[in-house]
């Protein structure tokens, strides 16, 4: 496929006129999909898809297109050849970008990762096994995401990556269910084993009548799904150079004042271990990792190359949200068979919901909880709780109140499928809060 979509490229660079310039990024997928409900299947299919998006550049006015691309040489061509011939003709209206900022040093790779992926029949077949005797609703979906950039210097970049994600819920009644997710790139009976075993305990403990505790601080456990949640909140311009430099970082305090985080707590944007392509539609190749914060202490920004211009710095591949894509949390030392002695007397949180902030300056959020959210007393599971409304600094949750990782981290793939298959991931551990605040 790679082939295919260099074959595209050097035509379009036969089609340039005069001082023209462009930059194009392919994206494309070949994935299965399957909807679950009630522990049957009730939708199935397979979408292939591949896009081109076309910058066409002179000076510093530019013009995009994104061309749907059917496969067939000669087809596609002729569609290339025509958006370029429309976007040559919106140049001249188009007002000079002042941030226009593209790689002009030719570093092209290539990356095919392995496919290890199960055939999906018998993915499919695991599920609904999970599912006898139980109201399953879930969705899997799995298979190759491929990624390619090339530009008029002749630099040539190709990613493909193979993965799968099965998001599912043990549904008991009402709002209450186990939510449970599965992703990776090695299909794991006895991980997918052990995560449907902890769904079914936890499912029969929701058949207990649930309970209401009064607002207030209470010790919690932040199970991977729910910290995950809270992190991605905190990238909604917390780690942007733009964000940083306009001051409207919701890490201000620890930019300007120094204020730290738990010495526990490192971020990175770990590329290499993700889902995403090592590149970005710019051209600029992302390094393997980008600390954000060491040992509790703010360290990098992510710098998309229109910031790079804008503020006279170095680009480190950034997105232009400028949002981590990999985002990577270091495990601690708590043996996840030890989470529930070590929480003792307190709220095991499995997932959150409605997440925001309530004060971005003072980088606090406010949420509900979601799904199976349990009291435990004495590291015994006693009862489900009814939904309650939080509200948090980060700087209480991940700093002085912080009182474990997980030695063990999840992988978490994002769900949306919008357009295409996300290419989104997290590699997060579970949390152990003290004075976690309650307010409804």
């Amino acid at each position: 496929m790679h082939e295919y979509f260099y074959t595209l490229a050097d035509a379009i660079t036969l089609l340039l006129k005069g001082d023209e310039i462009y930059t194009c990024t392919f994206r494309g997928e070949d994935s299965d999909f399957v909807r679950f409900n009630q522990s049957a299947v009730r939708q199935a299919g397979t979408v292939t898809q591949r896009f081109l998006n076309l910058d066409l550049i002179r000076g510093q006015r530019h013009a995009a297109a994104d061309v749907a691309l059917s496969g067939d040489l000669e087809e596609d061509r002729a569609r290339l050849t025509q958006a370029v011939a429309e976007l040559r003709e919106e140049l001249p209206y188009l007002p000079e970008d002042p941030y226009l900022l593209y790689a002009t040093d030719v570093q092209s790779s290539m990356h095919e990762g392995e496919n290890a992926l199960p055939d999906s029949a018998s993915a499919v077949a695991a599920v609904l096994d999970a599912g006898r005797g139980r109201d399953l609703v879930g969705f899997y979906a799995a298979g190759g995401i491929y990624a390619g950039f090339a530009n008029a210097f002749g630099q040539r970049n190709w990613f493909a990556s193979y993965s799968f994600n099965c998001d599912w819920s043990f549904y008991h009644q009402a709002d209450k269910a186990v939510k449970t997710a599965y992703a990776g790139f090695v299909w794991e009976p006895d991980e997918l084993a052990r995560k449907v075993a902890t769904a079914a305990e936890q499912l029969e403990q929701l058949r207990q009548a649930p309970r209401t505790i009064p607002p207030g601080h209470y010790r919690v456990y932040l199970a991977p799904a729910a910290l995950d949640d809270v992190l991605h909140t905190l990238a909604w311009g917390g780690f942007g150079l733009k964000d940083h430099r306009t001051k409207q970082t919701t890490l201000l305090k620890m930019v300007e004042d120094g204020t730290r985080l738990h010495p526990a707590v490192t971020l990175r944007e770990n590329t290499r271990d993700g889902v995403a392509p090592n590149f970005q539609r710019s051209g600029f190749i992302k390094p393997d990792e980008v600390t954000l914060i060491e040992a509790g202490t703010f360290r990098n920004c992510l710098v998309s190359p229109r910031s790079a211009k804008e503020y006279g710095v170095p680009t480190n591949g950034a997105s232009n949200g400028e949002t981590p894509q990999s985002l990577d949390m270091a495990a601690g030392d708590m043996p996840r068979q030890d989470v529930l002695q070590c929480l003792d007397t307190g709220v095991y949180i499995n997932n959150v919901w409605y997440l925001n902030y309530s004060d971005r300056s003072a980088c606090r959020m406010t949420g509900l909880t979601r799904f199976a959210t349990f009291w435990v007393e004495h590291g015994v599971i006693q009862a489900p709780l009814n939904v309650m409304r939080f509200d948090e600094s980060m700087y209480r949750m991940l700093g002085e109140h912080l009182l474990g990782l997980t030695s063990e981290r999840e992988l978490i793939l994002n769900t949306s499928t919008y357009h295409q298959r996300s290419t989104g991931s997290s590699r997060v551990p579970g949390a152990l809060v003290d004075d976690f605040n309650f307010t409804l």
